[in-house]
């Protein structure tokens, strides 16, 4: 009998979904050490079962006794790693909606001010554009439940639903009188991961935020619109990966190969040697050989990185910024069932195309570039990294802890973004691929002196 689980790499801060992958049972020979050892394990289920019963009937309280279950469950599974855990109904559900990256609702970007919900901006050609809700808007009311009172996923959880459905809303807008009373019907919102710009006339500028199912599709899209804005001048792309937390497997190998004709892009290495899988570019470089810049810092973790690694690898792009996150690990999804929940279980470890874990390491760019960082904020700019995650899967060699993940909101204050356009317009150039193999960049005029 078949399996079918689901195969996705995790962000570091958030779950992301999924990546189907058939797996076959393996046989088991089970000798006479086999036997002892689960001989042991029967007897610690059976002390699992006495301390159960015990706190059924001793309890101060009645215990709920699903939830009972649900917490062993999860002590179980976060005893093992960061990154595994159990997820019950709901957080499955959420978990998907977010790896697909479309749901139903009304397309606008919210937050949570003085208990209100506000508007940051209505999606282009949602129901929320289409209906003229604005950025700033309060929205006080939902289908008459005063909003005041619940929490912001609570209030995203009512606006969204099944699609052709209605919802009113009650806003406040700056400089009108009365509250608009809106009713707007639900439609098929896609999150938009990719988003792009023309920066300084001739590069292609591409921002990634996560890698859900529309990521791919998205890039193709933005590297298209860029070329026939810029024409033939186009000196290449800034790929920003900065605080991505990663996503879906398949994406990142997508994205990898968007940019790569041939050679392994990932490869992930379960317990025994036969789970191997390798993961190959096909021919076809979207940007047609293009210069590319990479942008990584200490919030670049999981699927960015497995972009940025390969991309440095096959030398196909320059990495700049600081040391990545250093997620270097497999999780596999698993359905428990209808209502039941899922796992999500640490089941492997991933690899650059040279062999490299960067497992509790990370990746190291090509030219490291560190921020000025406002003083108020400088005890919050520097991500810890997997390697302070307790209970984290070991690496061989130097564990590294710790780099700067600010960027700054003002494109002119950004000196990685700054040192990206100087590298793709050959003011500067990477000293690494010089024979000193120093990570650092130097002004192409001083090297034309030396030379």
């Amino acid at each position: 009998m078949m399996r079918k689980t689901s195969l996705i790499l995790l962000s570091a801060a958030t779950g992301a979904a999924l990546t189907l992958f058939v797996t076959q049972p393996r046989s088991v020979l089970m000798g006479s050490s086999a036997r002892a050892s689960t001989s042991d394990t029967y007897r610690q289920l059976n002390l699992f079962g006495d301390v159960f019963e015990r706190v059924r009937s001793d309890y101060v309280e009645k215990p709920d006794d699903s939830k009972l279950v649900e917490s062993a469950i999860s002590g179980m599974l976060s005893g093992l790693d960061p990154h595994s855990s159990y997820m019950d109904a709901k957080s499955f559900r959420d978990m998907q909606v977010q790896t697909r990256g479309e749901f139903g609702g009304l397309g606008i970007e919210v937050t949570m001010e003085d208990g209100l919900i506000k508007v940051v901006s209505p999606i282009d050609d949602t129901p929320a554009s289409k209906a003229g809700i604005m950025a700033n808007d309060i929205i006080t009311t939902l289908d008459d439940e005063a909003v005041l009172g619940l929490t912001l996923n609570q209030a995203v959880e009512k606006m969204r639903g099944p699609v052709n459905t209605k919802i009113r809303l009650k806003i406040i807008r700056k400089g009108l009188d009365n509250p608009l009373d809106v009713t707007l019907v639900r439609d098929n919102i896609r999150v938009r991961s990719v988003r792009a710009r023309v920066e300084a006339d001739d590069i292609g500028y591409i921002r990634i935020t996560t890698f859900n199912e529309q990521t791919t599709e998205g890039l193709k899209r933005e590297i298209n619109n860029l070329n026939n804005q810029i024409g033939d001048k186009l000196k290449g792309y800034i790929i920003d990966l900065r605080n991505n937390p990663g996503g879906l497997l398949e994406e990142a190998v997508t994205v990898s190969d968007a940019f790569l004709e041939r050679g392994e892009i990932v490869s992930t290495r379960g317990r025994n040697a036969e789970e191997t899988q390798r993961r190959s570019a096909h021919p076809g470089d979207l940007t047609k050989g293009k210069q590319v810049i990479v942008l990584i810092n200490g919030g670049s973790a999981s699927a960015s990185e497995i972009v940025a690694g390969a991309l440095q690898d096959h030398k196909r792009a320059t990495l700049v910024g600081t040391r990545s996150f250093g997620k270097g690990s497999v999780q596999t999804i698993i359905p428990l069932g209808a209502g039941n929940g899922a796992l999500r279980l640490t089941t492997a470890r991933y690899y650059t195309p040279s062999g490299r874990s960067i497992q509790a390491k990370g990746i190291v760019p090509d030219i490291e570039v560190l921020q000025d960082v406002p003083e108020e904020l400088k005890s919050r700019t520097d991500t810890k990294g997997e390697a302070s995650l307790r209970g984290h899967l070991k690496n061989d060699g130097d564990e590294k802890t710790g780099s700067q993940s600010y960027v700054p909101p003002d494109a002119k204050d950004d000196k990685a973004l700054k040192m990206a356009d100087d590298l793709l317009h050959g003011v500067k150039v990477n000293a690494s691929a010089a024979s000193t193999g120093d990570k650092a960049a130097i002004d192409k005029s001083s090297n034309k002196e030396a030379n």
